[in-house]
């Protein structure tokens, strides 16, 4: 089946109505462990001019091993980038849902501090639900889109930045706990990480709120 390269069709629309495009993509939603990350990536008129870096796709749809050179084109693209994270116990503590409002509301203050202007920006986020607004502590305007990820160039940026930085946190954590494989399954529900889940029990890293031994496996 042949993929379609992301545009940035939505994006030069858009910038016609603001100033300022932060795009956001979440990773790690449906892990058994490890933080949930927002990456965002920042777009103006001019880099919107500019063409799409060779190889950016959704994360999902780039292989491990040419993620990480397709980011930091994707990083080196945009005129920002960052990544926002919320940990396994915020996970346990507020949900996943609100959880997400966090790691997003700390990737968007990251790009602020690096001087993206938040007034008059808009915020561009893949799926069909704002997670971000009820969160942050002053107003943005967000916009879902779902498949933004497949589909918007500067949403695909931000997807493989996040992937790419979740994945090398989860292969560090791998160090310290290799029962779980997490070089391999990055914290999702492989066979070998459930059942290394029952022979050892759970990790600190673990999101113990969660019914783990009733996940399906996912690979």
């Amino acid at each position: 089946m042949t993929v379609v390269a992301p545009k940035l069709t939505l994006e030069r629309r858009l910038l016609g109505e603001c100033e300022l495009i932060i795009s956001l993509d979440e990773v790690g939603r449906g892990a058994l462990a490890g933080p949930v990350a927002v990456g965002a990536a920042v777009m103006d008129a001019a880099g919107a001019r500019r063409r799409v870096p060779e190889g950016l796709r959704d994360s999902k749809l780039v292989t491990e091993l040419r993620r990480p050179e397709v980011a930091a084109r994707a990083a080196a693209w945009v005129q920002a980038s960052a990544v926002g994270w919320a940990s396994a116990a915020e996970i346990d503590e507020v949900g996943i849902m609100r959880a997400l409002g966090l790691a997003a509301s700390r990737a968007v203050q990251a790009v602020a501090d690096q001087g993206a202007v938040l007034d008059g920006a808009l915020i561009l986020l893949d799926g069909n639900h704002d997670y971000l607004s009820k969160v942050h502590p002053t107003p943005l305007r967000v916009r879902p889109v779902v498949k933004a990820d497949r589909d918007c160039a500067s949403v695909s940026a931000a997807s493989v930045i996040a992937k790419v930085a979740r994945d090398t946190h989860m292969t560090e954590l791998h160090g310290t706990h290799p029962a779980y494989q997490w070089d391999r399954n990055k914290g999702y529900a492989s066979t070998a990480h459930r059942d290394a889940i029952r022979s050892v029990g759970l990790s600190p890293h673990h999101r113990a709120s969660w019914a783990i031994a009733d996940v399906p496996t996912l690979f």
